[in-house]
């Protein structure tokens, strides 16, 4: 191993610099798909773990949970040097993780890579993570390939003849096209659909070390019949050797997928919203290495002798040791300690890591997953990394020592910083530390590594699902007064439509209240229903709730706006029904009546005032809790069918799709994330044991109208409030 280091120590600074030969990919899949095993075998190529283990050591689970728990749990990063066509190419390669709750590393690796390798099970076919991973990729314009993985268990297990083989290799095809065509760029749709005839589909086994593709077939005159017959034969080492699973999959990576500078002219313009005339935009655009350096921080992980790793992208310049960078958007600037690159869990110093490569960097101590560093001090930073879901469940955290409070809030902020999928909450007032996470699995683990990572003792609550509120219809006008009474405001609130709610979502409209392009957001807004007049008089978003203002020529109004838009955020922060955060709420200024003199409408008046007329318009629109949906996919033997379904239905679970392959059910669900709460132990349980199931975000749903009075008033009593919540008469002053 120390041999191979000092040839890629020697090799890759020369390699990085001809991006002709370098190529960013990630692993994706659906959970327990078999990502890591087959990264395992890519780095056998490298000569970075033995060809016997590959497959078993799982190199990249390098975490002391992920080995105990047998799945991925961060994003691992190895640069891998491969040989194609006489020619070496220089891999970066982010192995990311199949599990819902950790699904926020897969959306930040995507940022730093132009193509991903889909991963999907040949027994399990394609599932909802699939389409998850898939989704995440298209919309960072990632370019994808397949690899159909698992075919020794198709043969073995489904006992599946080479023709029906070859018909569950089309269907899966199918689907992930049918995927590749509903979520791609629209200039891609067919250029990235994946395709076996050209390679861009390759068929194997991460387990058995074996692969195949056409291509590979033709060059080597290894067809499937024989793969067939050495499989079902027990031969399996034989064929890894004659079909080396490394070789087909990084040769698909080489010719499929594209080299930095190709990507970086359509994946610009998408993720970077600055002026593609100045100079930075166009050093992005061409890859330049002599041009400004820009970096986007996709990753922070806490080495215990280096202290904190930034890892991402540069997309021009370079990163040199010394050299200062600035965070977009503020004045505060690091400077740069050490430039490396991962080799799983080791890294490889160098002395500089050019455009289009994938860097880990210490000394920006200052940054987050999804900084923008640059040396060019006005830089617009780039586009925020959209998670496809949010963390729906908190608990809260106290020390089991008082005197370790300091050191526990220090390192909340640290795991909050290291993994941006946490939303972590500290209120120094009440006392109350909380973390939000994706699922149970999220916390339990981020728990752990607070004890055992961070030697801090401490104790958490029950998990508490997060809800949201809105309102069932129209509500308002509504007049909410300032303490002073000289100051009014009228409020109007309704739901937005579905269309615009997914936008905001997709960061398709922008967050704030200073808009740059507001000709092309009041079309966009029109085109998802919005009438023109309303429109032209968006004044602030906040998450998935729009202030507009329909007023006309009131006086003072301009200088009082900012107030305004203060007490929307507020109210939308913290709704009137149980004190948790709206959601898809159109909120209109309908009339406003001032005082003149600006002593008598300062905050201490306008801001009570306005977030007390849309309490009271969203008490008169009838204000409801939403509750936090999964869809649920189990797989059980048909002797075990029953024992699955009485689970779910057990917990308000609603099966929507039942399907077979041989004697494996599978059964679709969506099911309340408050009722699956030791799902996991329970399943099992009802099934003996023989089972896998998944989760997938659903969204917010109107919790069930029987449910909606207890469930306000337990979190209401979470809260420090009374159980029962105020009625429009309270805020009509």
């Amino acid at each position: 191993m120390t041999h191979v280091r000092a040839e890629l120590a020697a090799a890759i600074p020369g390699m990085m610099k001809n991006l002709e030969k370098v190529r960013n990919i990630g692993i994706v899949a659906h959970i327990h798909h078999g990502k890591t095993t087959l990264s395992d075998n890519l780095l056998a190529a490298a000569g970075m773990i033995s060809n016997d283990l590959a497959g078993k050591q799982l190199y990249l689970n390098f975490d002391e949970q992920e080995q105990a728990r047998l799945l991925t749990i961060n994003n691992a990063d190895v640069t891998i040097v491969h040989e194609y066509e006489g020619q070496q190419f220089l891999i970066n390669l982010i192995d990311t993780p199949g599990h819902v709750d950790f699904g926020g590393d897969v959306t930040r690796a995507m940022r730093a890579v132009d193509g991903a390798v889909v991963v999907v099970c040949a027994v399990e076919g394609v599932m909802a993570q699939t389409e998850t991973v898939l989704r995440q990729a298209l919309r960072e314009k990632v370019k994808p390939v397949l690899f159909i993985n698992k075919v020794d268990r198709a043969i073995k297990e489904l006992k599946l003849t080479a023709d029906s083989m070859q018909k569950r290799f089309t269907t899966i095809i199918s689907e992930v096209n049918e995927l590749i065509r509903r979520m791609a760029p629209d200039e891609f749709v067919d250029e990235w659909s994946v395709d076996p005839r050209d390679g861009s589909v390759a068929f194997g086994s991460g387990y058995e070390n074996w692969a195949i593709s056409v291509p590979y077939m033709q060059k080597t005159g290894v067809k499937f019949p024989d793969i067939f017959d050495f499989v079902s034969t027990g031969r399996s080492k034989e064929i890894a050797q004659r079909a080396r699973i490394n070789d087909v999959v990084f040769d698909m990576v080489v010719k499929h997928l594209p080299t930095p500078a190709t990507a970086q002219k359509y994946r610009i313009p998408n993720i970077w919203r600055g002026d593609p005339t100045s100079a930075v935009g166009q050093a992005m655009v061409a890859t330049n290495p002599e041009a400004a350096t820009t970096f986007m921080v996709t990753d922070i992980t806490m080495d215990p002798n280096a202290g904190e790793i930034a890892t991402g992208r540069v997309f021009s310049g370079r990163l040199v040791k010394g050299m200062e960078l600035q965070i977009a958007g503020s004045k505060i600037k690091n400077r740069i300690q050490h430039v490396s690159l991962y080799m799983g869990p080791e890294r490889l110093m160098v002395e500089e890591v050019q455009a289009g490569n994938i860097a880990a960097v210490i000394g920006l101590s200052d940054a987050f997953a999804g900084t923008t560093m640059s040396n060019v001090p006005d830089m617009v930073p780039f586009e925020e990394i959209r998670h496809v879901s949010e963390p729906v469940v908190t608990v809260a955290i106290e020390p089991k020592h008082m005197g370790d409070l300091p050191k526990l809030i220090e390192t909340m902020r640290k795991v909050g910083k290291e993994d941006a999928s946490l939303r972590v909450e500290i209120n120094q007032e009440t006392g109350e530390h909380l973390l939000s996470g994706m699922g149970e699995l999220h916390l339990e683990i981020t728990q752990y590594r607070i004890i055992n990572d961070y030697k801090v003792d401490i104790q958490a609550s029950k998990p508490i699902v997060v809800y949201r509120e809105t309102v069932k219809g129209p509500g308002g006008p509504f007049e909410g007064k300032s303490p002073n009474k000289h100051n009014k405001f009228y409020f109007e609130v309704e739901g937005l439509p579905e269309g615009v709610v997914r936008a905001l979502k997709e960061g398709e409209i922008p967050q704030g209240k200073s808009f740059k392009d507001t000709k092309t957001l009041v079309a966009k807004l029109v085109e998802l229903g919005i009438t023109r007049d309303e429109a032209k008089g968006i004044t602030a978003v906040e998450g998935t709730n729009i202030l507009f203002d329909v007023t006309k020529g009131i006086q003072n109004l301009n200088e009082t706006m900012d107030l305004v838009v203060d007490a929307f955020k507020e109210a939308v922060n913290r709704g009137p029904l149980a004190n948790e955060k709206v959601y898809g709420l159109k909120v209109r200024l309908v009339d406003a009546k001032l005082h003149e003199d600006s002593i008598h409408r300062g905050p201490a008046q306008t801001i009570p005032a306005a977030r007390s007329g849309i309490y009271g318009a969203m008490v008169l629109g009838g204000r409801v809790l939403l509750e936090p949906l999964q869809k649920v996919t189990v797989n059980v033997p048909q002797e075990v069918l029953s024992g699955a379904t009485r689970e779910l239905q057990r917990r308000r679970g609603e099966i929507l799709d039942m399907t077979n392959v041989g004697d494996l059910q599978t059964i679709v669900a969506k099911a309340p994330v408050a009722e699956l709460f030791g799902f996991a132990s329970d399943i099992r349980s009802a099934t003996a044991g023989k089972v896998l199931w998944s989760t997938e975000s659903l969204g917010f749903e109107i919790l069930p109208a029987e449910l909606q009075g207890k469930v306000v008033a337990e979190v209401r009593q979470r809260r420090g409030l009374k159980p029962e919540p105020y009625d429009a008469a309270y805020y009509s002053g």
